[in-house]
């Protein structure tokens, strides 16, 4: 069997497990699933005409503001889900669960792997399920052609398989899970600082290259252009450089971590 054919098969085995584990455990998903669900909620519908009155200079339009702010809790979605999988990287690597594994003839990679790959497919469908709410309460992309929903799809997939890498990297340099769910808060809170729920040139001078020059507030702008038709300018471009070079770190923190001995 060739090396490509095992790490295929292992990888494969480790997805399962990692998706059987989340199957039979579902509440981390689901706690983490609130957070964006009830931002949305709140700031629709509790927020919703102040907001927008804000956005459109005075005139409420909640409708509007669902628009906008939805992008933005699309992106919140895949910052809090990813969560589940920096505790579950830690807690396999914390309790001898890993130092196991390597006494048996799989490939090396294929843990890791099982773990990236299975926390995309659950932030894939948490998108579902988040945008499935939006859709109920108001969303809609009526000038969105296909290929623009195609590209919204491929961004987001992009930044959760980023943003998954850098949690597994959390996840192996924590001590125990508790460590990491809070050291991974982070990806929570920047969205909160981003274009997300208004527009970065209403913020104070000081604040706003905070909000700019990250990695949320470029894909959100250019999830906006391509759902609702709105400027993308030079987004697309920056948004997926972040995407590569936060898959890149995260690739090489998590591997440098994992070939060490382990704790």
């Amino acid at each position: 069997m060739s090396t490509l054919t095992l790490a295929a098969r292992d990888s494969g085995t480790m997805l399962r497990r990692n998706l059987l584990h989340a199957r039979r455990y579902p509440s981390l998903t689901l706690n983490l699933l609130l957070t964006p669900i009830m931002l949305l909620l709140l700031f629709v519908y509790i927020f919703g005409d102040v907001m927008s009155a804000g956005i459109a200079g005075g005139h409420a339009d909640r409708a509007q503001y669902i628009a906008y702010i939805v992008p933005g809790i699309l992106m919140m979605t895949i910052g809090s889900t990813v969560i589940g999988a920096a505790v579950s990287v830690a807690t396999d690597m914390n309790e001898g669960l890993i130092a196991r594994f390597r006494t048996m003839a799989i490939h090396r990679g294929s843990v890791i792997i099982g773990h990236v790959v299975g926390s995309v497919l659950q932030v894939l469908a948490s998108l579902v399920l988040v945008g499935a709410v939006a859709v109920a309460i108001g969303f809609r992309s009526h000038d969105a052609t296909a290929l623009e929903w195609l590209a919204a799809l491929g961004l987001l997939a992009l930044f959760s398989l980023a943003l998954t890498w850098i949690a597994v990297g959390m996840g192996m340099a924590s001590p125990n899970a508790e460590a990491a769910s809070n050291s991974a808060m982070p990806l929570i809170l920047l969205p909160l600082i981003s274009s997300a729920f208004i527009p970065t040139d209403t913020m104070p001078g000081w604040f706003r290259p905070i909000a700019e020059y990250q990695p949320f507030t470029p894909t959100i702008e250019t999830l906006r252009g391509l759902l609702l038709g709105t400027g993308i300018g030079n987004n697309w471009w920056i948004s997926i450089l972040w995407c590569f070079g936060l898959s890149v770190l995260g690739y090489r923190w998590s591997t440098s971590l994992f070939n060490r001995d382990p704790k």
